[in-house]
């Protein structure tokens, strides 16, 4: 069961990965490229508030995870 929460660390880093990747490229590039005053607010807010937070949050549980911090201790 150890050796799956530690695989599931490096699937909680390949999910951080790509959920910033697509929250840049998909999200936030294209509403900044426009250069409305209506995109750029919801753009910087992807770019400056979500993009660390989901980020930040899942690599951080994937280290965790990898560090072996969630095993059982039998």
């Amino acid at each position: 069961m150890n050796t799956i929460k530690r695989l599931a660390g490096v699937l909680w880093l390949i999910v951080g990965a790509a959920a910033g990747y697509y929250l840049l490229i998909n999200q936030a590039i294209p509403k900044f490229s426009t250069g409305k005053s209506e995109d750029l607010i919801p753009a910087g807010i992807y770019t400056f508030i979500l993009c660390p937070l989901i980020v930040g949050s899942l690599a951080t549980f994937g280290i965790y995870a990898l560090k072996g911090e969630y095993d059982n201790q039998n």
